[in-house]
This record gives structure tokens, sequence and C-alpha cells, in this order.
């Protein structure tokens, strides 16, 4: 929808046909558990046209003091909105819900039958590339015998007494969600197991605030990191300074991440995370009875009285990168660090003001999601690249400008010229720009 959004925006004639298999927009969100929101701030997500968020921060909760995080119930109903008072009656878009795309301009509908077949004047853009998976539909890769009390997250909202204690399985953003909302709802961490097989390394959402209010902890944490990186003796040292100056952050001092996947936390959900103490590191489950948990590494005790809640699901299920621009197809992929909304924004701009399919692509590489620690280095490398190469064309820095999912432009864009804080700021994030570039290509190589 952020594709589309930008299109028509762009474009006058362009005709627009969206085949969905879900019964109403939202994706992923329309299966998402009850108690997800965003985990960054509302004014990055959605489609550009149309403010997700209101402008005001939490007053309550573990954001307190942040500006607010849309709920799945929110957001589901922005993107309806979207396609019912935008998409809809702009008269060219066409939205097919309930329906299965099969292949070379056909669909069908999966409630009535009805095959269709589409003439593709232009292009076939397939946003199913990463494609997310979800813990309701997901099938864990692990064994759970009969009479276990096994659950996906959905499910939590839906226990009518309480269990002897609750195992979370899953070191990822959804078992820290369930974590964090088990502390919201009272249950003692101590009546909490958290099955962690890979720590990960966190991003402190103090850094991710969209106004001028947070310049200082938000630019100055892109100050940071480009530092941190010019400065680097080695990528060891590297995560040391990261650590050091705020940019990354882990729940356990004594425990060095092998996992980014570019989770946020706030500093007081982070200090909730630390109250749990009972956090296995063995592995991967491999196995779950009324008595046991069989991990890659050893085995736990558990019993019929323990809930389990899986939380394995992995956000994302394709890591291997495509070109976005091909003949006759668009497959939409990250061109921005922890952006997929403004990143499909991106791809839909560039398609319309350029080109060859050799231009588009140069200018938009796929940011890798990222999956190991190290992958923070080839994340930030190919962003810092396509960042440059958008600064390069007046057309393109205007609009990001005016494209409210890119919030940082305006960010830097509006800070106050006579003020020395922001001001130095700013030259310390530009002087260390291309010694940072350098010094990332050098480590790109170690890694390869």
């Amino acid at each position: 929808m952020a594709f589309v959004d930008t299109l028509l925006t762009e474009t006058s004639d362009d005709q627009i046909l969206i085949i969905d298999r879900h019964h109403q927009p939202g994706g992923h969100w329309n299966q998402a558990y009850p108690f997800v929101r965003l985990h960054q701030p509302s004014s990055f997500y959605g489609v550009s046209s149309a403010e997700l968020s209101t402008g005001v921060k939490d007053q309550v909760g573990f954001n307190s003091g942040y500006y607010e995080l849309a709920s799945g119930a929110a957001v589901k109903a922005y993107f309806d909105n979207v396609m019912r008072n935008r998409f809809l009656p702009s008269g060219r878009v066409q939205y097919f819900p309930m329906s299965n795309y099969d292949g070379d301009g056909r669909f069908t509908s999966i409630l009535s039958g009805v095959e269709h077949q589409v003439n593709v004047r232009k292009k076939v853009v397939d946003t199913t590339y990463l494609k997310t998976k979800i813990p309701a539909t997901h099938t864990p890769n692990f064994k759970v015998a009969a009479g276990v009390p096994f659950i996906p997250i959905n499910k939590l909202v839906n226990i009518s007494s309480p269990p002897e204690g609750f195992v979370v399985i899953g070191g990822g953003k959804t078992g820290m969600d369930a974590c964090i909302w088990l502390l919201e709802n009272k249950v003692p961490a101590d009546k909490i197991k958290w099955i962690v097989p890979r720590d990960s390394w966190l991003l402190d959402r103090h850094t991710t605030q969209p106004s001028q209010e947070f310049f200082e902890s938000t630019v100055g944490n892109m100050a940071a990191q480009f530092e941190a990186v010019a400065a680097a003796e080695s990528i060891a040292d590297l995560f040391h300074r990261l650590e050091d100056s705020g940019v990354l952050v882990r729940i356990d001092k004594d425990v060095t991440p092998k996992m980014f996947h570019g989770a946020t936390v706030s500093r007081q959900e982070l200090e909730m995370l630390r109250s749990i103490k009972d956090i296995v590191r063995l592995g991967r489950v491999q196995q779950i009875t009324t008595e046991e948990i069989v991990l890659e590494q050893g085995s736990i005790l558990t019993s019929a009285q323990h809930l389990h809640i899986d939380c394995t699901a992995s956000a994302v299920s394709n890591f291997e990168i495509s070109p976005i621009f091909r003949e006759k197809m668009i497959v939409p992929q990250t061109v921005r660090s922890y952006q997929p909304v403004f990143s499909a924004s991106m791809v839909a701009f560039v398609e319309v003001h350029f080109a060859s399919d050799q231009e588009k692509n140069s200018l938009c590489q796929v940011v890798p999601l990222p999956n190991h620690d190290t992958d923070w280095i080839k994340m930030l490398a190919i962003f810092m690249m396509n960042q440059y190469s958008w600064n390069q064309h007046k057309i393109i820095r205007k609009w990001l400008l005016f494209n409210r999912l890119d919030g940082f432009s305006q960010l830097l864009a509006q800070a106050d010229r006579h003020d020395p804080v922001k001001q130095a700021i700013i030259k310390r994030m530009r002087d260390n720009i291309m010694p940072a570039m350098m010094k990332l290509q050098q480590f790109m190589q170690e890694l390869n």
C-alpha cells in the first residue's frame, strides 16, 4: 500500500489492481497477536499521504515519555481507511480481497472460484517476496508431546486460570513482547522462564524519536554510530564502541549477542526484561514433553502445569537478496534500514522518475534484512551508499524532504542554524561519514 500510495501521487493515469489473500487491507496485521504494537514511533509507518501518528507521547506504560506506538487494531483501521477513502475513490485502484494470484496475470477468488485474466500493461509488483511469518499460522520446528500446555502468543489473552509458570520460547521481538506483556499484567518475574537460543543486540527507542525535542538523542545517535565505525580497530571493537555510545544495547552485559534483527526497546522495557533471571541459553528447542524440554545443548525440567508460549516464528522467511527492478516486474525490498514502508515508497518514486532498470537498481540497492550481529555492518554500509546516491539527485532530495515516512530529512533541514549544540552534532556526523564508509568497506571485506 505504501508503494501504491506513492504511485497515485506521482502519476496521473496508472491503473492498479491489488490482489490480496486477506479479507481486508493490513496484511499480516490481520492475524497479529492482540497486544502487538509497532516498536518504533507511529510516524515512521503507514503510507506517505496519510498520517498514522496523532503526535502525542505516551503518558503511562513502558513507552511513557516517547511518541506513541500504534496498536495492531489501530494499524488495521488505518489501512482500511486509506483503502476506502484514498485508493478506491481515486478511480485508479481496484481491490480484490480473498483472492489468490496464480501467475501470468491470472488470479482466482477464494470465495467464488471465479478466475480473472489481467492484461498487465506495465508491471507486476510482487510484494510477497518478504512475506511476514506470524505466530498464529506458524508451525514450530520441534516436537510437542500430547498433554503439554502449548499455545502461540496470540492465545495468551484467552487463558482462564493461572498456570504454575510461563515458559516463553524465542529470543526475538515476539518473545520480548510476550515477556513484557506478562510483566505489565503483574506476573512476577520469577514465574517466567525465557528460552533464548541467541541473545540479540537491540536499538534504544530513545534514539528514534522524530522531533526537534529529541534532536540530540536522535541525530546524535547517527553521529555516534559514524564516530564508532570510523574509530573502530576491529569488528569486536566496533560493537564495544556502539554499545558504549548507546547505539546498541543488550539485555545481559555478560552475554555477547550473536543476533541482530533491528528490534527496538525503551529503557523501561529493557529494565523489565532484565528482571527475568531464569533465562535458558542452551540453543533451540528440540522437543517438549510434560516433564522436560530438550534443547540443542541440554535439557531442563518443565511440567504439565506450566504454560509454554511459542514465539519462534521468524518475522521474515526470505533473507535472500534479489534485484528490485526487472523486466515487467518489481520486487520491493528494503532500501533503508528498519523501514520497509519507506522503502516501498522510495521504490515507487524511482520507478516513476527514472528510466532504465539498471539506473533504478543502482539507486535502490537492497539493504539486507539483518539476522546475525555482523549484518549490522552490511546493512549500514549499503544504506549509506543508497543515501549518497539519492543525494546526487535534486528530485529525490526534494521528495525526501516532503515524504512524511522520512522523518530524518526534515529533522536535519529544520535544525536551528544558530543552535551551537545541534550544529555541532551535524558537524560530527558529516565529519565522520566518509571515514566510516571506508571502515565499513574494510569490515565487509573481512566478513566476506
